[in-house]
C-alpha cells in the first residue's frame, strides 16, 4: 500500500466538504481498498464515513423501510424490521460475499460503486427504491447509468435508502464460485402497481427486463416467466459464461424467484 491520509469526519457536512476538496469516500472498503492495493485507484486522501451516526440506522416507517447508507450487510440481514416486512431484502443481504464481507461491506458503498455484478443494485432497482443523498432524492430508475456509473455528482454522498414494501418479492442468483459475485442475479417484487424485475451480472450494469415484467403482470407464475424469450444480443460473455448461457439463466432464475415469492 502507498502513503495516503485518512480523515475521519463525524458529520455528513464535514464529509461532503472533504469529498468536495478531493477526498475519496470510504464506506466498507470492500472495493476501494482492494483497488488501491492493486494500484487501480490511488487517492491521496480518504474520508472514512464509519463515524457518521446520521448515516446509520434501520427503521420501518409505515409501508416503507428506511435504511442508512452505512448499514452493514449483516445489519440488514439480521434486522427484525427488515426480516418481518421485507424478507427478500434480508435474504439478499445474508448471501452477499462471505461473512467477512458482510461484516464490513455497506449498502451505500455497494450501490454507489454500482459493480455490474453486485447484489444490492438489483434490490434497489427491483424495489423501485429512492436513494436519499446529501443533495436530493433520486429514483432508482434514474440512478444507475451503466458500468460503475451512477447519477451521483462528484461531492454527493448517499445518506439512506427508502424501500417500499412489496406484496411479495424474491431474490435468486447463481454465484460465481471464485468471487461469490452473482453470475446472474434476479430480484423481483410485486406491487399493486405491477411487477418489477431487475437483472444483475448479465449486462453493462443492473437493468430491468420489460418482457418479464409484462408477462408477470398478466400472470405471476413460473410458467409465465418461462414463456418470455430472453434476447442474448446485449448480454455479457466472458470466461465464466457465454451470453446465451446468461440469457438462459435469466429465464431459469426468474422462474425460481417467482416460485420462491409464491412460497
Amino acid at each position: 500500500m502507498y502513503a495516503f491520509t485518512l480523515e475521519r469526519p463525524v458529520t455528513l457536512a464535514d464529509a461532503v466538504k472533504l469529498t468536495a476538496s478531493g477526498a475519496k469516500p470510504l464506506a466498507g472498503g470492500q472495493t476501494l481498498l482492494a483497488s488501491m492495493k492493486l494500484r487501480l485507484s490511488s487517492p491521496g486522501q480518504l474520508a472514512d464515513l464509519s463515524g457518521i451516526k446520521e448515516l446509520t440506522g434501520i427503521s420501518k416507517q409505515g409501508d416503507q423501510l428506511l435504511i442508512g447508507a452505512m448499514s452493514r450487510h449483516l445489519d440488514v440481514a439480521n434486522n427484525a424490521d427488515v426480516k418481518a416486512a421485507y424478507p427478500a431484502l434480508a435474504d439478499l443481504a445474508s448471501r452477499i460475499g462471505d461473512r467477512q464481507v458482510r461484516a464490513m461491506g455497506t449498502i451505500g458503498g455497494s450501490v454507489a460503486n454500482n459493480d455490474p455484478a453486485a447484489c444490492y443494485p438489483a434490490a434497489v432497482l427491483g424495489s423501485g427504491a429512492t436513494i436519499i443523498t446529501s443533495q436530493r432524492e433520486i429514483a432508482a430508475d434514474d440512478f444507475f447509468l451503466g458500468l460503475f456509473t451512477t447519477a451521483l455528482d462528484e461531492a454527493e454522498l448517499i445518506k439512506a435508502f427508502r424501500f417500499p414494501v412489496p406484496k411479495r418479492a424474491a431474490y435468486e442468483k447463481l454465484r460465481q464460485k471464485a468471487s461469490h459475485f452473482p453470475l446472474v442475479g434476479i430480484f423481483l417484487a410485486q406491487f399493486d402497481s405491477g411487477v418489477r424485475v431487475a437483472v444483475t451480472g448479465a449486462g453493462n450494469g443492473v437493468f430491468r427486463h420489460a418482457g418479464l415484467e409484462a408477462a408477470l403482470d398478466k400472470s405471476f407464475t413460473p410458467e409465465s416467466a418461462a414463456s418470455v424469450k430472453i434476447d442474448a444480443s446485449d448480454l455479457n460473455a466472458d470466461l465464466h459464461a457465454s451470453a446465451a448461457y446468461r440469457a438462459n439463466l435469466i429465464s431459469v432464475l426468474t422462474q425460481r424467484a417467482v416460485a420462491k415469492a409464491l412460497g
